[in-house]
């Protein structure tokens, strides 16, 4: 490095330009800093570099740095150059600022959407341009026309919200300014940009008439042929029901002769009745009470597995079976019904899944009634995987859609399932496939379960549930909150009946 002494000065200098900073080392491990607490030294004709770290203050040699955007990338030495490392340091936004830009940058997305609407409907006055108070993902738009009569507009500004999201908010905000004593409003617009928007379309299709007559789609409609590529708000048709099985139903595909490898045979054996296995084109996917543990592949005739929980797997060999059994270990006395340490990340990780495993296990706990598709955690319909997929002794195809916790959406989520499954039953897509065997499949919709601990349904479910078309039989199932130790069904009821015409 040429001329420490200016180099000195020069990296001070880009230190000084922030407050904060995220140093990364080789490893991808990061430490918040402020740049008080970086020393830039030059000591015996060396650049040294300070800084705090887990296992003590740290000094290094700087080899060599240099500058990537806002970043400053060092090659560091110590210990006579026996040692090595590599860091990068990043100018760390401090979490309010960072919120502070991301509320003006979507403040900034409302108001834009709200001069569109005015633009293609130049007689509507805009009469409130907002965010909502909670998390600010969405424009809350009021507008009101020459009669003086105001309608609602909604819209994602995060650019994050599903559909079911979307529609649930727009239900609920609609029912409050429905009761409001001073301007009532009894209409609302859900403006989205045009795969959303489609998304919102088939979703609006299962509302009751008495709701789908309030909430209309508008769609952001952009064209190159228009003059600077300016955009307008299009108006969407209203679906009927019938109208979904007009789609192309996309062709089931299913494993053909799925066999558990000997390898997966043999990790089952360490606690069979914990651990199963989910198949897929690649191989099989080992999971204990639900949590994947490992992967199982077959590469050039030979099986290999990786290991380990989230992103972090390794490939097992002879010098790390050890790590195995420990991981294999740790899941038996913490991913259990009585771990020791209920904060333990293997006892409150992908709690769903744990549920699922459950009931795949013996489905029968959920209803007597109920038959489980041997390749159910195959079935994918539109790239999404349901839950679980059972078929009822009369035929009838039973949608499972579980929650542990409360989730605002769980009604519409398995309403659009619902959609989904009944577009491929209808094509003779899921017969086709012989996902129950050789059992038939009735010619009749699709029930759906909505299954969750008592406590775990959110106070909307029923109102939003309600909101849905009496096509689709919705049944609630309560469980208690004990589910873990001992599944039991405290209670069951029809939530939407089946109107026969």
């Amino acid at each position: 490095m040429h001329n420490p002494e200016s180099l000195q000065n020069e990296l001070q200098n880009l230190l000084d330009a922030h407050h904060e900073w995220l140093l990364i080392d080789a490893a991808g491990r990061s430490f918040a800093l402020t740049k008080a607490e970086i020393e830039i030294t030059f000591e015996r004709r060396k650049l040294l570099l300070g800084f705090p770290a887990d296992n003590g203050f740290q000094t290094w040699r700087i080899a060599e740095f240099k500058t990537k955007a806002n970043e400053i990338l060092l090659n560091l030495t110590r210990n006579f150059e026996r040692e090595r490392s590599r860091i990068r340091l990043v100018p760390r936004v401090p979490a309010k600022a960072l919120s502070d830009a991301v509320e003006l940058a979507r403040l900034e997305k409302a108001n834009r959407l709200a001069e569109l609407i005015k633009e293609t409907f130049p007689a509507v006055r805009l009469v409130r341009v907002a965010l909502n108070k909670d998390n600010g993902r969405f424009a809350r738009i009021i507008i009101e026309d020459s009669r003086q009569k105001q309608t609602a507009v909604l819209s994602d500004v995060s650019e994050t919200l599903t559909p079911e999201i979307l529609l649930s908010t727009a239900v609920l905000w609609l029912e409050r300014l429905a009761n409001r004593k001073k301007n009532p409003v009894e209409t609302i617009w859900i403006l989205a940009e045009k795969r959303p928007a489609r998304a919102l379309q088939k979703l609006h299709a299962l509302l009751r008439e008495s709701w789908k007559s309030k909430i209309f789609i508008k769609e952001i409609s952009r064209q190159a042929a228009r003059p600077q590529n300016a955009a307008v708000v299009k108006d969407l048709p209203v679906l009927k029901i019938a109208d979904l099985w007009r789609a192309k139903a996309r062709e089931s595909r299913r494993l053909e002769n799925p066999r558990l490898s000997e390898t997966a045979r043999k990790i089952i054996e360490f606690s069979p009745g914990e651990i199963d296995a989910v198949f897929s084109r690649h191989g099989e996917t080992m999971r204990f009470n639900g949590l994947p543990f490992a992967r199982v592949r077959r590469i050039f005739e030979r099986e290999k597995v990786w290991f380990g929980v989230e992103k972090a797997r390794v490939l097992l060999a002879e010098n790390n079976f050890d790590e195995f059994a420990e991981l294999i270990a740790s899941l038996q006395k913490n991913r259990r019904p009585d771990s020791p340490n209920k904060r333990h990340a293997f006892y409150t990780n992908a709690p769903e899944a744990w549920l699922e495993a459950t009931l795949r296990r013996n489905i029968k706990l959920l209803d007597a009634n109920l038959i489980l598709s041997p390749l159910y955690h195959q079935f994918r319909t539109e790239g999404e995987r349901i839950d679980l997929l059972a078929l009822r002794r009369d035929g009838r195809l039973v949608i499972i859609e579980l929650k542990t916790a409360a989730d605002r959406e769980m009604a519409f989520q398995t309403a659009d399932y619902w959609r989904k499954i009944e577009l491929q039953r209808r094509a003779g897509n899921l017969q086709k496939t012989r996902l129950f065997g050789d059992l038939k499949i009735a010619d009749a919709p699709a029930v759906c379960y909505a299954v969750a601990p008592g406590l775990a349904f959110h106070r909307d479910f029923e109102f939003l549930a309600g909101t849905i078309v009496p096509e689709i039989e919705l049944h609630r199932f309560n469980l208690a909150e004990n589910w873990r130790a001992a599944l039991k069904v405290l209670e069951r009821r029809e939530v939407s009946r089946k109107i026969l015409v």
